[in-house]
């Protein structure tokens, strides 16, 4: 078990702390495409590494990602009017464009450079791969733009979704690099989802729940190995890659797509769970498709406008008794990805961090 300074150091995110600083280094994703669908369109609250923020498209197309309050009375721009190529304010009128200059202030007299003077925080907002990515730290050390292989496929070839989690993002993307609970958690699933079903290596999962760890470091990150016994003289190993700072990428299951997670904390007790199915030389099939929409594999069914899962814990994530018992699923939670979130957020929503 991690000393109690040891978990807060590993699960705080919030400005000026270590891993909010670590988390501040990278491009991160904010929101889906989607999410900000067409010039003008309604903004949209954005909560990341416990800033509040605001997200909005103006009438030129161009992304802005700023401060969620007014600087003149604190009122949230959500309640604003994107138009004219910026956000002003219902209050007052005060208006901000996507670099957060306020660019006009109705009570002024002629001639007043005031509003010049105005600025709210902003962060720079990038679409690639039908995700709409932000860096938040020192304008002077921003990296590359991210070049993750499932933005820069085709649109036929990949799919992404998100859906809240509630509670901190280490304990969430700690099941993300754990190989171990497969063979008990998703034993029910493995052979019957049909973005699992028919690879070789779910034979391997089920037959051998003892596998052994290693872990070697990769220039990114770390490559984590899961050895299970297979055929007499050989091993089959399932490889998780775990890239800064908290990218993990699942070793693809025959002719499946490849799939895998971001886990970006929203604050220190909730967390986005970005999961994402692409295919490096092919289309995604319509059937394919269909299943990750329906919220199968490593995706869930999620509220629209929300994204919190429709199983979620107000209703004990839809626990079904019946088909625990006949095996059908193993925890009686349906879906790969509720299965884990189930019991990630029964930990607490800070949970202390056990070996």
């Amino acid at each position: 078990m991690l000393r109690a300074d040891q978990n807060a150091l590993l699960t705080q995110t919030g400005p000026g702390t270590p891993f909010g600083n670590l988390f501040r280094c990278y491009w991160i994703p904010a929101l889906l495409a989607e999410e900000l669908p067409e010039p003008d369109c309604a903004p949209v609250r954005v909560k990341l590494l416990s800033e509040r923020l605001l997200a909005f498209r103006d009438s030129e197309g161009r992304l802005g990602l700023i401060d969620e309050f007014c600087p003149h009375r604190g009122v949230s721009l959500w309640f604003g009017r994107n138009e004219d190529c910026g956000l002003r304010c219902p209050y007052h009128g005060w208006k901000f464009d996507v670099t957060g200059q306020c660019t006009e202030i109705p009570s002024d007299p002629d001639g007043s450079r005031f509003a010049q003077k105005v600025k709210l925080q902003s962060y720079p907002l990038i679409e690639r791969g039908g995700v709409l990515w932000t860096y938040m730290g020192p304008p002077d050390k921003q990296p590359p733009l991210p070049e993750w292989e499932f933005a820069n496929v085709p649109p036929s070839q990949t799919y992404t979704s998100k859906r809240l989690q509630e509670c901190n993002w280490l304990q969430a993307m700690e099941g993300g690099i754990d190989s171990s609970h497969v063979s008990f958690l998703h034993r029910g699933d493995l052979n019957s989802d049909p973005l699992f079903r028919g690879a070789r290596g779910n034979q391997y999962n089920l037959n051998d729940t003892r596998p052994v760890f290693e872990v070697v470091e990769s220039e990114g990150g770390l490559h984590i190995g899961a050895r299970r016994n297979a055929e007499p003289g050989f091993y089959y190993w399932r490889i998780t890659q775990w890239v800064m700072p908290s990218f993990t990428m699942i070793a693809p299951r025959g002719n499946h797509s490849v799939h895998g997670h971001f886990w970006i904390p929203i604050d220190d007790e909730n967390c986005w769970a970005w999961s994402f199915d692409y295919h490096p030389i092919r289309a995604l099939t319509d059937a394919e498709r269909a299943a990750m929409i329906d919220g199968k594999g490593i995706h869930a069914k999620v509220h629209p406008v929300t994204y919190r899962p429709i199983a979620n814990k107000d209703n004990d994530y839809l626990m079904n008794r019946v088909a625990q018992k006949a095996g059908t699923t193993y925890s009686g939670i349906e879906g790969i990805a509720m299965q884990d979130a189930s019991l990630q957020e029964s930990m607490g929503q800070i949970g202390r961090a056990h070996v």
